[in-house]
């Protein structure tokens, strides 16, 4: 599967997004050749086409709504999201999602008449969204996987945050949500060294979801380091670091960049797991900038800055932990750590699932220690003890298929 994601066709995507001239959410909705509407139009044939060969399993929607004004949307504006979902053929309730921004701006966040290219930021990150979901098309994940492109982004985070909320709303049991924006050139400023099988990968720590007695709990036990975002991002590392997709994923542990924010961090505030993926060093010249020259010196987010076998490599990346996750039980639940006693052993509990027919495996490292070490394999049960004390390291419990697909790993809560 991840060896018939095509630079091509990712550098076909871009120079498509690119040719409406602008993308701003404040830009035209009608005008079937320029403009944001043009843009999401053609996003939502191209799924479209893609679903044709899903025999029924994939389904395009555009979800909209309409935005009062705000301090960056001057007038009541249409949002709306191009969302094609695969359904999963045995939880489809269990969700995963990857997506990335298909609006773009300029310098004045405001100003929706002049050219906004948006080729890196984020045509890169809708490139990999269709592209995963052509090839996705065709096979068929255990679980639901939703690709997206969502509009509002440079507004403010208003495309993702309706679909956070929409899917909140409706119950579903979204596992874990792949945001890349910004993931088209392994190139930052002049001088820099260029980076090409490098990605950061931004992980928050503590949940922006919990409240304070919830933080508080986290704290005491000492699993500020152990949110399910950090999960993800583990899992994400272990299963997308490899020969095929030939890149390296830096874990940064931090929500985002400083100053910028992007569309995980609706998810996260809905209280679902997230990340981000963005290129390693970044160029601001071609980043929210008017397309010019000054001095010499090319302005603006334009597809000549764009690196194709990059993307499709991020996009190998993402399509390794998407099936990865999809294809494996889901996140154990209920996972609880006994406290009540004082004992050298540590016993941890969790709601059986039938999905995890190939047993469950509880995982342990130093405290002081990034990743998951060791493991112990403990059969199809719904709970365990182990010969080491709590007081000394962390523990996780992931489920696992019979297929050999293992889950994230979930964090026990003290009881």
């Amino acid at each position: 599967m991840l060896n018939e994601i095509s630079p091509n066709r990712m550098n076909a995507t871009i120079a498509k997004l690119v040719s409406f001239g602008t993308r701003s959410t404040l830009s035209n909705q009608t005008d079937p050749v320029r403009g944001i509407g043009a843009a999401r139009d053609w996003i939502a044939g191209e799924m479209r086409q893609y679903a044709a060969a899903s025999n029924g399993r994939m389904t395009v929607e555009v979800p909209s709504y309409v935005q009062e004004p705000t301090s960056n949307i001057p007038n009541a504006t249409v949002i709306s999201n191009v969302v094609a979902t695969l359904r999963g053929s045995e939880e489809s309730n269990r969700v995963y999602v990857v997506s990335g921004h298909y609006d773009s701006r300029v310098t004045n966040v405001l100003n929706f008449i002049d050219d906004s290219p948006g080729a890196d930021d984020d045509g890169s990150g809708v490139a990999i969204s269709m592209e995963l979901a052509r090839i996705f098309a065709t096979h068929v994940p255990k679980a639901t996987i939703m690709f997206a492109a969502v509009a509002g982004e440079e507004q403010g985070l208003y495309g993702s945050n309706f679909m956070a909320q929409t899917l909140k709303d409706a119950g579903m049991d979204v596992q874990g949500m792949l945001d890349n924006d910004i993931v088209g050139s392994p190139n930052g400023d002049v001088g820099t060294p260029s980076a090409p099988f490098d990605i950061r990968m931004f992980v928050q720590g503590i949940p922006s979801s919990e409240t304070t007695a919830e933080i508080s709990t986290r704290a005491s036990v000492g699993g500020e380091n152990d949110s399910p975002a950090r999960q993800l991002g583990r899992f994400v590392s272990e299963v997308a670091q490899n020969a095929v997709t030939q890149m390296n994923v830096h874990s940064i542990w931090r929500p985002d960049r400083f100053l910028r924010g992007g569309d995980h961090l609706s998810f996260l505030k809905a209280g679902f797991p997230a990340v981000r993926f963005t290129e390693p060093q970044e160029n601001f010249a071609h980043q929210h900038q008017d397309v010019r020259v000054v001095d010499g010196v090319q302005f603006g987010d334009l597809p000549e800055f764009v690196d194709y076998d990059y993307v499709a490599r991020v996009g190998k990346v993402n399509g390794a932990a998407l099936w990865s996750l999809a294809q494996a039980p889901g996140t154990p639940k209920n996972v609880k750590l006994d406290t009540s006693a004082l004992t050298n052993n540590s016993t941890l509990s969790w709601t059986l699932d039938p999905a995890a027919d190939g047993g469950y495996e509880i995982l342990w490292r130093m405290s002081d220690e990034p990743a998951w070490r060791y493991v112990i394999s403990v059969g199809q049960v719904s709970s365990a003890t182990v010969l080491l004390s709590k007081d000394n390291v962390d523990f996780g419990v992931r489920a696992v298929g019979n297929n050999g697909f293992k889950s994230p790993a979930a964090y026990p809560l003290a009881h």
